[in-house]
């Protein structure tokens, strides 16, 4: 059976994943929404798919574009069925390392621009009884890593709102799916932004960086059949994880994690206290 044409809405459509789904779902005939900060990237996309693909300039830090940008997609295309929330970097550094002013400005983007982008779209989602709703998220933001604190802290935030959103918008029609990469090569740490080095973490920080090897990454493009089966599925996961090597390592983290609580279990029961009837 042919799946109808859908239609996107993308936010960091300029490069890495972003650009590599915008221009699946446009070569397989589905119309894209694509926005960046900087939309010079995605010129190529018009020439070549013509009406099919809308560019718009979008910084989702400014809650009042976001909401602007969403509601011209809509009415452009009369309906949007994959918000896809890609826009998203990295600031790296240890925890006693955070200037908090970065840490704001990476919170600013990778969560609070997510949430803006949810928000605008719920209604119209819910207006329509239907819609996809893909939050991006990292093997970061389901295991804490040195160095990477304030980075997954953005992506644990992610997974817990997003977590509850696919919970609150269930009964409206609209699916929720949180997508976790592993390591691929696509040239994310271009946009990485590092903290202040403390030469009392170097250790730690060469001791993570030797811990990534070159043939631990993924090949980017061959993510691009994997989203699309995805927003195709009837039935979706709340979680779907990118690449080979996550699953392992979530595997032994959630082990560790259940053999420390049940080794801790009689101290947390007796935290339960006792009341009376």
């Amino acid at each position: 059976m042919t799946q109808a044409a859908k239609v996107w809405f993308v936010t960091g459509a300029s490069r890495g994943f972003g650009r590599i789904w915008t221009e699946a779902a446009l070569k397989r005939g589905d119309r894209v929404v694509a926005t960046a900060r900087d939309t010079e990237g995605l010129e190529d996309l018009v020439s070549t798919y013509g009406d099919a693909v809308l560019t718009l300039p979008l910084d989702v830090t400014d809650r009042d574009a976001v909401f602007q940008t969403v509601k011209r997609a809509h009415q452009r295309f009369g309906g949007l069925d994959v918000i896809l929330c890609n826009a998203g970097y990295g600031y790296m550094g240890a925890v006693e390392e955070a200037v908090t002013a970065d840490a704001h400005a990476n919170f600013d983007t990778n969560v609070f621009g997510t949430l803006s982008v949810i928000q605008a779209a719920l209604p119209l989602l819910r207006a329509q009884r239907s819609g996809h709703i893909l939050t991006v998220s990292s093997i970061g933001g389901v295991i804490g890593f040195p160095t990477g604190g304030i980075y997954a802290a953005t992506k644990f935030a992610v997974e817990g709102m997003s977590e509850a959103l696919a919970g609150e918008v269930a009964s409206f029609g609209i699916k929720v799916t949180i997508i976790e990469p592993g390591s691929f090569t696509t040239g994310f740490r271009s946009s990485i932004k590092a903290a202040p080095a403390m030469a009392e973490y170097d250790g730690v920080r060469q001791a993570v960086l030797g811990a990534f090897k070159p043939e631990m990454s993924g090949d980017p493009l061959a993510t691009a059949p994997a989203i699309l089966q995805l927003v195709d599925a009837e039935k979706p996961p709340l979680r779907l994880l990118l690449g080979a090597g996550p699953l392992p390592m979530i595997k032994r983290l959630y082990e560790g994690r259940l053999s420390t609580w049940e080794q801790w279990a009689e101290v947390s029961n007796t935290a339960q206290g006792t009341r009376a009837a």
